[in-house]
């Protein structure tokens, strides 16, 4: 370890630290340099430093949705590890300020423990707060675009920090101005949700539905409405859990494709060209005139099924859509895995899959 002058004051800077350990995937080589950031001032003097060094700089958060190179990062890693929550209630609302670096789901737990409304179906999602404005994390029919006020973040153009609001942000399915045109411009450090108090959680995606169908529960409250995320999330093997090999993922590696009108047509000609029916393909309406597929079912109409082994990694035995590390992976099978599948993909249907994860180190 060295200690580096950043700014006013002092930060260990940790040499060789590996990154596989810092990741829901367990894969992944070392980091040169390492440094954990508890605040927005080391943040600031650390890329300041990385910039004098003339090193590439990543910024991690809960490592839930990377995937690093076995040959590591050459530049410096930064932990983003900024902690705290900040609430204020107003006659109908909970405002709340949440460090980048909580575990995204102690804040949606907390949430609902206080009966505010509008993060509960995103619940027992991995990662930590900094992510969810990148990716407007979304599940069960929530996304965190329909809550978030402000978004505050290190501008390593300005070197100075911004607030944006969510109309600043861009947001789309999966998408934002922090995962596009301003991709590494933007250090999230802060973000702000609205939340309802004492409302009715959003019942409206299918599988909720027939879960409370099943259970006979007619008025699901925020409490219900998260344990049954939970639990059909962990049917899928998307919670994170050590004494479950199924759930060592990045999560659902390819993006749901949302495609036109009439490039679905195509995709239904060309599937019956191959023998394969669409007929109960999960399809739902998206924007702009659009729908949205689903990777899942397309994955494994192209041939690659739940639990296929490839080396040490292969899909997950409950969900085709996650890649997982049957132990002892690298990033490399990863890759070759994630290549093989979207070629099937491609071959058999006409459509691209784009992949969720973060790639680090890699020269893709």
């Amino acid at each position: 370890m060295r200690r580096v002058r950043l700014s006013n004051h002092e930060a260990a800077i940790k040499e060789n630290v590996p990154l596989a350990q810092l990741t829901s995937l367990g894969i992944g080589g070392t980091a040169r340099y390492f440094l954990e950031a508890t605040d927005s001032a080391s943040l600031a003097s650390a890329v300041g430093w990385a910039r004098s060094q003339n090193l590439p700089l990543f910024i991690l958060g809960g490592g839930s949705n990377v995937v690093i190179a076995d040959e590591g990062f050459k530049g410096l890693v930064v932990h983003i590890n900024i902690r705290g929550i900040e609430a204020r209630l107003e006659p109908h609302q909970a405002i709340i300020k949440v460090g980048a670096g909580v575990e995204w789901d102690d804040c949606v737990k907390m949430c609902v423990a206080n009966d505010w409304v509008g993060l509960e179906c995103l619940s027992g999602i991995p990662g930590r707060v900094g992510a969810t404005p990148i990716q407007n994390v979304g599940a069960y029919g929530q996304e965190v675009s329909e809550t978030i006020v402000a978004v505050e973040a290190f501008d390593t153009q300005t070197n100075h920090l911004v607030e944006l609001s969510a109309s600043e942000c861009a947001f789309g399915y999966r998408a934002s101005r922090f995962k596009s045109q301003d991709r590494n411009r933007f250090i999230i450090t802060n973000v702000t949700y609205k939340l309802n108090l004492h409302g009715q959680p959003a019942i409206r995606y299918a599988d909720l539905q027939t879960y409370f169908a099943e259970q006979l529960i007619t008025n699901p409250n925020l409490a219900e409405t998260r344990q049954a995320v939970l639990t059909i999330r962990r049917r899928k093997a998307m919670v994170i859990d050590p004494n479950d090999p199924d759930s060592r993922s990045v999560g659902s590696f390819f993006v749901n494709p949302v495609v036109t009108h009439e490039a679905f047509e195509s995709i239904k000609q060309r599937a019956e060209k191959t023998g394969k029916t669409l007929d109960k393909m999960p399809v739902f309406p998206a924007a702009k005139r659009s729908v949205k597929l689903s990777a899942a079912w397309l994955i494994e109409h192209a041939g690659i099924s739940r639990g296929t082994v490839y080396g040490n990694v292969g899909t997950s035995s409950k969900h085709a859509l996650a890649i997982i590390n049957r132990g002892g992976g690298t990033a490399r099978e990863v890759v070759e895995l994630y290549k093989l599948i979207q070629a099937r993909v491609q071959d058999t249907f006409g459509i691209t899959l784009a992949p969720e994860p973060l790639f680090v180190g890699f020269d893709l």
